[in-house]
């Protein structure tokens, strides 16, 4: 498995757990399900900052899976020239 597949696999999983986690605290924040995520521990600012984080690591990690990707390719156009 090469670097920019790993990044872009970072960068999916971060993607749908940090949505996962925003919904989740919408359920919240409208009184659904409320009880199963106090039992977790979990708060409404808890699971904002993981749905922020999450987004933060999933552009950061795509932004430079594609960068990346955009190197890799000149590098071997030249060698090919």
């Amino acid at each position: 498995m090469g670097h920019f597949v790993r990044l872009r696999l970072i960068g999916r999983i971060t993607y749908y757990v940090g949505w996962i986690a925003l919904v989740g605290g919408g359920l919240m924040h409208l009184n659904i399900a409320r009880t199963q995520f106090l039992a977790m521990h979990l708060t409404k600012r808890n699971l904002f900052e993981v749905s922020v984080a999450c987004f933060v690591i999933c552009i950061a990690s795509e932004l430079r899976a594609r960068d990346g990707a955009g190197l890799e390719m000149s590098g071997g156009l030249r060698k090919a020239a």
